[in-house]
């Protein structure tokens, strides 16, 4: 028989045999690595709030208009009216045609009034309207020559109230069953009276003195689809087939409309809107000009509205930096 000691022996060696195995076989923590020092990190950079300056352009914006009305005016430089004709031959004149001149391109004294060229030669053919005679170049002409009233042989108060009736907002089918004449007759009226309202606006919008200019330009289309009387696809349609915007000018203290055309929303448009608000202002007169915020109106305002200018030198040596194109110092813009 074993004895107990013995036992007790082979017990506790297997205890530490089996204490060992296990130490080896558990897996241990890791050692802690020492934490690395981080890197700072650099705050994004915040851009200032503030407006810069303008530097100005390095060359002055292309403007069609001028340049077309810079041609007309050296190719055909303005001639110097005659002399003023005094008749002492027949009876003393009682008709006042001081207001008519001559319509022949031939003729010296074309397109200058007041200068006794004109006189009257009565009614030919018994009819309403004067005849009248032009001495430089032996010609006669209605005194109806340049309105609506030429070569018509209806009454002036019919085409009078035709034209109020449109500018009343009446259609033109609707005005010709009042009136009881053709539709043509009516659209050929109003081209007729549209083109001599332009041209009255030519001669007599000038030289004006305002403090503020509105520019505008609106399409239709938008405003049917905010009303929801035009779905979205067929403004896009729309839109893609005849992209043609309404521009406008006007005052707004006095609600002159200043100018008006139709065309592309593009910089060549806002170059002739502008072009043609500047021809109708004095030379004196730079206002306030306020728009919807299209940059393509500060290209064209700085065109009309802008002069050369040369940089300060930053350096004692080295080239000298060169012009720009700067905004005057009295234009307004918002």
């Amino acid at each position: 028989m074993v004895s107990n000691l013995f036992f007790y022996q082979v017990v506790l060696i297997a205890l530490v045999w089996l204490f060992l195995m296990l130490s080896w076989l558990w897996p241990s923590e890791p050692t802690a690595v020492p934490p690395s020092p981080s890197k700072p990190v650099t705050p994004p950079r915040q851009r200032s709030t503030k407006p810069q300056p303008f530097t100005g352009l390095t060359g002055k914006p292309h403007c069609e208009a001028c340049e077309q009305a810079l041609e007309t005016s050296i190719l055909e430089p303005p001639s110097a009216p005659l002399p003023k004709l005094t008749s002492t031959r027949g009876r003393r004149r009682h008709v006042a045609t001081s207001q008519h001149f001559c319509p022949k391109p031939a003729c010296p004294y074309g397109g200058w009034p007041g200068l006794g060229n004109i006189s009257a030669n009565g009614h030919p053919s018994g009819g309403v309207w004067r005849q009248l005679y032009c001495c430089g170049c032996q010609s006669y002409f209605l005194e109806t020559h340049g309105t609506i009233f030429h070569g018509k042989r209806v009454a002036v108060d019919l085409i009078v109230h035709v034209i109020g009736c449109l500018a009343e907002s009446l259609g033109i089918r609707g005005t010709a069953r009042v009136f009881e004449i053709d539709p043509n007759t009516v659209l050929h009226w109003l081209i007729e009276a549209a083109e001599q309202l332009r041209a009255f606006s030519q001669y007599f919008l000038r030289d004006l003195h305002l403090t503020q200019v509105q520019l505008d330009e609106l399409y239709a289309v938008l405003s049917a689809v905010k009303d929801g009387a035009v779905s979205t696809d067929d403004a896009i349609e729309r839109l893609s087939r005849s992209p043609h915007w309404v521009w406008t000018a006007m005052d707004p203290e006095s609600k002159l409309l200043l100018a008006m055309d139709v065309g592309e929303r593009t910089l060549a448009m806002a170059q002739c809107v502008v072009h043609h608000v500047v021809q109708v202002l004095a030379l004196d007169c730079t206002p306030l000009f306020l728009t919807d915020g299209f940059r393509e109106y500060l290209t064209a305002l700085l065109t009309h509205y802008g002069h050369w200018v040369q940089p300060p030198r930053r350096q004692a040596t080295g080239p000298a930096p060169k012009p720009r194109w700067m905004p005057l110092p009295q234009l307004l813009y918002a």
